[in-house]
């Protein structure tokens, strides 16, 4: 039996407790046939892109315009023509803008059309796209300004629903509407019922302005031991209040997730660590879940900021040291004045370790000499098995790979033997332990020991063992 990979299956029965969005941005929202798009704009990074688009929006320039040209999978494009009269008419031009290229061309991103060989030819039209299409328009025609982004998951799917209708084959109109999305259109004359329409670009007003609780504002993942400390690679919690809007979610590795690395932003919502932006991997009104940055310094107290579309908190610090180590043990699992620690017998059936004692879990004390398997986030840095290349910085971990700074396991005082310490493979920043209890454990419920580096993680935890 391949015992890390029938382990990393145990995952999924887990508790849920555990997953660059630059600061100054703005808000529009776009008002389709298809729903509503929220879009955040970037005028740090491309001021003239985003003062041209806004300026066409504010003209009402935008109003009634519609989607002329669709690829399946690439991307949409609108903002150059509008439907009035029953005519097709295109929409009054400004003097062309600057490129700006900078940010890379991924899925939900917008950014300008241009002339081909001229790079500084992006007037009144852009486009979403539909995928990761950073490969090419990163590198064609000096690179393709990103100015914005769909803003939250909800945006994405109208997106969608938009890209989802198809153009015609043969289509009806000549270039450059040979590749028009259509509604409900067989033959004949297209009319305004089959067009995809942007009603409206309206500016949208900012959210009050997020604020981190002071003292246990961020602390380690509280499943984990809620330490008020952080690591390379750990992941944290923020609480407070305006900290996101309306919507709780984790992260959706389908949805959120770009060639295997996890979101910097969801719904809006971002994190930064000493300035870096951390991967998010939950959103509410009052928590924030976050992986601090593989490459921060360590040593010192950092500043946690969250922003909420557009509008960042006041900095609130974190202690962040090379290792700050803590192994799944929810509130769930503590039966007066003992923690019991999560251990998972990787059977067929997943049987978790228990005294009988802990609501819900059948007794099931763990068998001198089996092996278990832990979990736990902030072991810190990793070596990688030869071939793979996955990190701490929010990369699904692939393969196995090895803990640089040693991790002990003492039952009641027994040295356990560790089979494999390192990264769980299909997870971001989740450590595995495959533990063989020691033969000559005590029985009963016992002190589980876990140091790193000489040193004992924060938490005092229990095992049931026979």
């Amino acid at each position: 039996m391949n015992l890390l990979r029938v382990a990393t299956l145990a995952v999924t029965f887990l508790p849920a407790l555990l997953l660059a969005q630059p600061a100054e941005t703005q808000l529009v929202l776009m008002k389709t046939t298809m729903g509503d798009i929220e879009v955040t704009l970037y005028p740090a990074i491309a001021p003239a892109s985003v003062a041209n688009f806004l300026n066409y929006a504010n003209k009402l320039a935008y109003d009634d315009t519609f989607f002329h040209r669709t690829v399946r999978g690439f991307i949409i494009q609108c903002g150059g023509f509008k439907f009035t009269g029953g005519k097709l008419a295109e929409i009054p031009q400004d003097p062309p803008v600057k490129n700006e290229f900078n940010l890379s061309n991924t899925r939900g991103t917008l950014a300008m059309a241009k002339l081909g060989d001229n790079p500084n030819s992006a007037t009144n039209q852009f486009f979403f796209n539909l995928g990761d299409n950073s490969a090419n328009l990163n590198n064609q025609n000096g690179g393709f300004t990103v100015f914005g982004a769909v803003s939250n998951q909800a945006g994405r799917d109208v997106m969608d629903k938009l890209a989802a209708v198809s153009a015609p084959n043969p289509s009806p109109l000549a270039s450059p509407f040979d590749s028009i999305p259509l509604v409900n259109f067989t033959s004949g004359e297209v009319k305004e019922e089959n067009l995809l329409i942007i009603r409206s670009i309206r500016l949208v007003e900012r959210p009050p302005q997020p604020a981190i609780r002071t003292n246990t504002g961020v602390i380690l993942a509280g499943g984990f031991g809620g330490a008020p400390v952080g690591a390379p690679g750990a992941y944290i919690e923020i609480y407070g209040d305006n900290l996101g809007g309306a919507v709780s979610r984790t992260w959706d590795v389908e949805k959120d997730f770009v060639n295997g690395r996890a979101p910097t932003a969801i719904e809006g919502v971002s994190v930064t660590v000493n300035g870096q932006p951390a991967y998010v991997s939950y959103i509410s009104p009052t928590q924030v879940n976050a992986q601090v940055p593989a490459n921060v310094p360590t040593g010192e107290p950092l500043p946690v900021r969250v922003t909420h579309r557009g509008v960042t908190s006041a900095p609130v610090s974190i202690s962040v040291v090379d290792q700050a180590g803590g192994l799944l043990a929810p509130g769930s699992f503590k039966v007066g004045d003992k923690q019991f620690v999560v251990a998972v017998r990787p059977a067929a059936s997943l049987v978790f370790i228990s005294n009988g004692t802990i609501p819900g879990l059948a007794s099931t004390p763990a068998v001198k000499g089996e092996t278990l398997v832990f979990y736990g986030p902030g072991f810190g840095l990793i070596a990688n098995s030869p071939g793979i290349t996955s990190s701490l910085g929010g990369d699904i971990a692939q393969g196995t790979s090895r803990i640089l700074a040693p991790v002990q396991f003492k039952f009641g005082g027994a040295a356990a033997q560790v089979a494999y310490a390192g990264l769980t493979p299909g997870l971001v920043g989740l450590y595995q332990f495959n533990v063989v209890v020691p033969a000559d454990s005590p029985s009963g419920d016992v002190e589980l020991e876990v140091t790193q580096a000489g040193k004992a993680i924060a938490q005092k935890l229990f095992i049931s063992v026979r």
